[in-house]
């Protein structure tokens, strides 16, 4: 029986090694804490779970940013990192830090987001505040439907939890984005945990 001397192996094991992390570079495999600051938020690693941007302060006392992959899981998408146009079309910002549903009070960035530019057309990021809504006790599609029609009514309902009546969606707002949560009776059912 021949054997392969120990230093063969362990050169054979380097070249595996070497071999996997090309191709997983290769094949396009999205790793949050590889993507530069500028891609970061907004975007969905290989593994389903949203980058995050984060901040911290350097050996130097300076502030600087690295993306992290959070525990934020999305149920049917991945390897997504979102476009700019999507983010021009919902009003977000790149460099925002974490995950948080307080942009969702700002009149504009709701106006936004509702629009259909952004709602019909960015998956991935209606998906997100959808779920951000749905942590906050509002349906987006209803929320979006009130700022259609009267936006001061869309900030009291967003504000008092969604605790508010109202006729059913509109058509144009009717389905939950792609890729997002399903609907059971009134209440959503998120696609990922926050």
């Amino acid at each position: 029986m021949n054997s392969i001397p120990m230093a063969s192996s362990t050169f054979y094991l380097a070249i595996f090694f070497s071999v996997s992390i090309f191709l997983h570079g290769a094949l396009g495999e999205i790793v949050c804490e590889d993507l530069p600051k500028g891609l970061c938020a907004f975007s969905i690693a290989s593994s389903g779970k949203r980058c995050v941007l984060e901040k911290y302060a350097s050996k130097n006392g300076e502030v600087e940013y690295m993306c992290k992959t959070s525990e934020v899981m999305v149920e049917k998408m991945a390897e997504w990192i979102e476009s700019d146009e999507c983010v021009k079309s919902c009003g977000v910002d790149r460099n925002a830090v974490g995950i948080s549903s307080d942009s969702l009070l700002e009149p504009q960035a709701t106006s936004k987001l509702c629009a259909s530019d952004c709602y019909q057309n960015c998956p991935n990021i209606v998906d997100l505040y959808f779920n951000l809504a749905a942590g906050e006790g509002v349906f987006l599609p209803d929320l979006c439907e009130a700022q259609r029609t009267n936006p001061r009514r869309a900030m009291i309902e967003l504000l008092s939890s969604g605790v508010a009546a109202g006729p059913a969606t509109s058509e144009l707002y009717a389905e939950p984005p792609v890729g997002s949560s399903t609907v059971i009776g009134d209440a959503p059912e998120p696609a990922y945990f926050i």
